[in-house]
């Protein structure tokens, strides 16, 4: 079985028990804002996954590295605000990307439900990152980033409280919180 059909027949099934629901905190509203991140996976024989690395000075997630995406337009869906944002963050033309299917959606911290959109994309684009959100991209393995080896389990304090979340590190580049609890709901996925 291809790769790219494991991969549709696993977002295709019911939700594996274990996954990550997100950072659920006291005080937040029951529904929040409506994201979607696009889950790019090159379309190579070793497939690898476009990440972004935020601005330092934005005013949130400051110098992150994240997923494409952001907040859903009205009059959008999940696979048409993940793919516009794509383009708009790092050129990621939109013919370019074969959407494959929707990921597990996670509530962060800052009160967003966010959408995995997982598509396949032609590897070796030109992207260029849009220098007023984005101050980088990288592509990183693939197999890497979902290995449970490689994802830790953290914590810290947060609001007086102790909080747990994940950890992939790569190639010097710290992909955490959101973004690789994204990641280790898709590995249960494909286990």
């Amino acid at each position: 079985m291809s790769f790219e059909t494991r991969l549709r027949a696993a977002l295709a099934a019911p939700a594996p028990d274990g996954l990550w629901p997100g950072d659920l905190v006291e005080g937040m509203p029951d529904v929040g804002s409506a994201a979607a991140v696009l889950v790019a996976i090159t379309d190579r024989p070793a497939p690898g996954l476009i990440l972004t690395v935020r601005r330092s000075d934005m005013r949130t997630h400051a110098g992150q590295v994240a997923f494409p995406g952001g907040r859903i337009d009205e009059g959008e869906d999940a696979v048409a605000a993940a793919v516009r944002e794509a383009h708009e963050e790092i050129a990621l033309p939109p013919h370019e990307v074969e959407v494959l299917g929707l990921a597990d959606p996670y509530r962060t911290v800052t009160g967003y439900e966010v959408t995995p959109v997982v598509g396949l994309v032609t590897p070796d684009l030109d992207l260029a990152p849009n220098p007023a959100e984005v101050a980088d991209w990288f592509e990183a393995p693939l197999d890497f980033v979902l290995d449970p080896a490689n994802q830790q389990r953290m914590s810290a304090e947060f609001r007086g409280r102790q909080r747990h979340y994940y950890q992939i590190d790569w190639n010097g580049r710290r992909i955490w919180g959101a973004t690789a609890a994204m990641l280790v709901n898709l590995s249960k996925r494909l286990a």
